[in-house]
């Protein structure tokens, strides 16, 4: 198992079903090398992922010629190449899980963006300066716009109402009445809803059509008082863009909760900025939510060791 920073994998379910078929080896340490990764996992049959916080491309599914199971949390991942497994005989599955943590971290974002929560914090834990160093922004009355209204942008778009926000929504599919649905109104194109909104959430799959969805040209287009929230995946976003938009002022700020690169280099610029409020991937991190994954976990590894797979994932 890879990437259980926390160290609770092994008791966040019961382990016994598989327990007389499998050893276990955890890792807890982000192994970002591929070499290193062969190193570790040569003698492994099976491997469980953490969601996209390990790869697992071609060149290294090549290198491990014993792997016959990869299990990923999950019923996507972008970061493994499932048709590079198929070829080599690698059963990959999945899991379940909820939407109710990513939803709840992007309101946490949304409004610890708006009223400075962790610079108030910062200045109340250290004592220096002013007692109050900002003015919050409201959001009853401001524009909330949705890039993407599957089931957790669904739920943004509700919540948002619920603050009295006007809600915008945008995707290639989406139609007037499935925006209406969750009391949203269908932007007119993905340009007028980056131009109208106060606060702007993607909650769209990374895909071929996302990738780079939003350029320079398109942070261009939103307003200096708007705020841009990600807590999907880091490619929709054109990295060097958005920190150069965030250093020249273009924007007010970006709450991130996802990196083209995990863990985020020390040197990052996100790491500095002042006006980005930053987590490090923690959309799905709550304790039902492993709880869930975990449990699904064991189903898989002992479905497959009796010799019928469940919840597999085949290549597109």
């Amino acid at each position: 198992m890879l990437d259980d920073y926390q160290g609770v994998a092994l008791a966040a379910a019961d382990w016994s079903p598989v327990r007389d078929s499998v050893t276990v080896d955890v890792f807890r340490e982000h192994m970002a090398d591929e070499d290193t990764l062969v190193e570790a996992l040569r003698d492994h049959e099976i491997v469980v992922l953490m969601r996209e916080r390990t790869p697992f491309p071609r060149s290294l599914l090549e290198r491990l010629p014993n792997l016959r199971l990869l299990v990923t949390t999950g019923m996507r991942n972008a970061s493994v190449d499932v048709a590079a497994a198929t070829e080599r005989g690698v059963v990959v599955c999945g899991t379940g899980g909820m939407v109710s943590p990513t939803v709840e971290l992007t309101w946490a974002l949304i409004t610890g963006m708006a009223r400075s929560i962790a610079v108030e914090n910062a200045g109340l834990r250290s004592g220096e300066g002013p007692w109050q160093r900002t003015v919050g922004t409201d959001l009853a009355g401001a524009t909330l716009g949705v890039l993407g209204l599957g089931r957790i942008g669904s739920e943004v778009a509700r919540i948002g109402r619920v603050f009295g926000m006007e809600v915008t929504a945008w995707s290639r599919n989406l139609t007037a009445e499935r925006a209406e649905e969750v009391g949203a109104r269908l932007a007119p194109s993905k340009e007028d809803l980056l131009a109208g909104s106060d606060v702007v959430t993607i909650h769209l799959v990374l895909s071929q059509r996302t990738l780079g969805l939003l350029g320079a040209a398109e942070l261009g287009l939103m307003r200096p008082e708007a705020f841009l929230v990600n807590t999907s995946r880091a490619p929709i976003v054109d990295q060097d863009a958005l920190v150069e938009a965030l250093r020249g002022g273009d924007i007010a700020g970006a709450a991130l909760d996802v990196f083209d690169v995990e863990p985020l280099p020390a040197d990052h610029p996100f790491r500095s900025l002042p006006n980005v409020l930053a987590t490090p991937h923690l959309g799905y991190v709550t304790k039902r939510n492993y709880a869930r994954f975990h449990r699904e976990i064991v189903e898989d590894l002992s479905a497959y060791l009796a010799g019928a797979p469940i919840r597999t994932i085949t290549a597109d």
